[in-house]
């Protein structure tokens, strides 16, 4: 069976999406998961940009260091190089839809829909709230991450 690939998505590709493939990547290497991540935008505001240092910092209190991430768009050629898209929330999940190829093969949904008791919920964005905003991302993707591969561990089974 080959590497399951994801790709985490939110609007700039400096707060949300980066934290989440930082939380997956920390839980697949805990459970020895070998599998390909990544992280995008659906907007090009921060193309080449590091994550927030907020996110950074949250990061870093968590013993990862996301520094040498970069922003970036979404690609249509992600809608073939993954597997697995998870947006943070509904709006990206709409614009994914929207460009996606019609014949794109990445699976879509939202990142909480991971989470039992909160599907079709977003993961909060903290960009325009405090610190404390981004330790309850963290939480959020934490969780999200953890259940994710664990799915990706049973399908493998």
């Amino acid at each position: 069976m080959s590497k399951p690939s994801v790709l985490f998505v939110c609007l700039g590709n400096i707060c949300r999406s980066p934290l989440a493939e930082a939380a997956f990547r920390e839980q697949a290497a805990l459970a020895r998961l070998a599998a390909e991540a990544d992280s995008a935008g659906t907007g090009d505001w921060h193309i080449g940009s590091p994550p927030d240092p907020r996110a950074q910092a949250v990061a870093l209190r968590h013993g990862i260091d996301i520094s040498t991430y970069r922003g970036r768009q979404v690609q249509a050629e992600d809608f073939y190089r993954f597997e697995h898209i998870f947006a943070l929330d509904g709006e990206n999940l709409r614009d994914l839809r929207r460009i996606r190829p019609a014949d794109g093969t990445a699976h879509l949904a939202l990142l909480m829909d991971l989470v039992p008791g909160r599907e079709g919920t977003n993961v909060t964005d903290p960009y325009f709230g405090d610190a404390e905003g981004f330790d309850v991302t963290w939480s959020d993707v934490t969780i999200a991450a953890a259940n994710l591969v664990e799915k990706l561990l049973e399908r493998q089974d």
